[in-house]
Parts: C-alpha cells; structure tokens; sequence
C-alpha cells in the first residue's frame, strides 16, 4: 500500500508477528516522532536501514526473530534516548558498534545472531575491530572525568550555599543574643536604681 501523505503524528508502530517479508525501506526514517518500532517475528531480511539514525525521538526498537543480514549500521548510536534494542534472532553480523546507549544493552539484546562479535558478547573481534573498542574506553574515561567535574562544581556550589544559609542563620542567632544581652544589663541597671 503506498501512502500519499504520512501523518507525523506517529508516535508507535508495531506490525509485529505477521508475515511481512522483503527489505524495510529507507523512507521508515521519515517518521521523525516515533518514539516505539516493533517489527519483530515477521520474515524481513536485507540490511537494517541506515535511516533508522534519523528517529531521535527513538526509545524502542524490536527487529527480533526476521531475517536482518549484514551489519548493525553505526548510526543507531546516534539514537540517544533509546532504552529498548532488540535485535536477536537474525543473521547479522560483524562488530557491534559502540557509543552513547550502545554501551548500555546486554548480550540478550543480540542472541541468535551467530555472525556477531564484540562488547557485550563473550565474542571477541578479529583484529583491527579491536581498535575502536579501546577508542572507546578512552571516551569512558572522558566522559567519567566529564561527570567528575560536574560533581566537584556540585559540592563547591553546594558548601557555598550552605554556608551562606548557615552564616545567615549563626548572624541572626549572634544579633539576638547581643541585643538580650543588652537587655539584661538595661534591667540589672534598672534594678540597682
């Protein structure tokens, strides 16, 4: 069926456990607001579009049990708020590719795929795909330096508060006291009159 215009409204698309096969198309990037994909047990094969990347909004994306072939496309790092992968069950293949929430999915995300190699899996790459995984632990340790600093601006920031709010307080404490102080010598005068 082909669609005339294509609403952007789309916020979920699921045409899950049917028997849709052939390759998906590229144009599936043009639906920029979908925040779930389920194309899973249905017999897709051909390559995962690289227009995929283009979905920001992307939080789930389910492609199991069909016929993916090639390599998982490097631009679905790109897809920053994705919390849901799940690609197992097709014959892909090569290095899984790391970077943003790629670092964060488990094995489970690409079980049943025995062409694939990397992190998480137990499986290691041959060697030049080894490279961009140390790459990576660079970046790792960028970005924990990244966080350090925000921390260490956090706790200045907050003692800084913190004392302003307690020299306020001890100021006002100090000021009452004097002023009493003051008072009971007014009426230790007034009593020796």
């Amino acid at each position: 069926m082909v669609l005339v215009k294509i609403l952007t409204i789309f916020v979920a698309l699921d045409l899950s456990n049917n028997k849709f096969h052939g390759n998906v198309p590229e144009e599936i990037g043009e639906l920029k607001s979908l925040v779930v994909l389920n194309l899973s047990q249905n017999v897709f094969d051909g390559r995962i579009p690289i227009s995929l990347g283009e979905l920001s909004q992307l939080e789930s994306l389910d492609f199991s049990n069909n016929k993916f072939s090639g390599t998982i496309p490097p631009q679905l790092t790109s897809l920053t708020f994705l919390e849901v992968l799940n690609l197992s069950y097709n014959q892909l293949g090569g290095h899984i590719p790391l970077g943003n929430q790629f670092n964060t999915f488990t094995n489970s995300s690409y079980i049943g795929n025995a062409g694939l190699c990397g992190t998480p899996l137990s499986r290691k790459c041959s060697g030049d795909d080894d490279v961009p995984v140390a790459h990576d632990e660079n970046l790792e340790g960028e970005e924990a330096m990244f966080d350090w600093k925000f921390a260490v601006a956090g706790c200045g920031f907050g003692l800084v508060v913190g004392l302003t709010i307690g020299f306020t307080f001890l100021a006002d404490w100090i000021i009452k006291w004097v002023i009493k102080q003051q008072q009971k010598k007014r009426q230790a005068r007034r009593k020796c009159n």
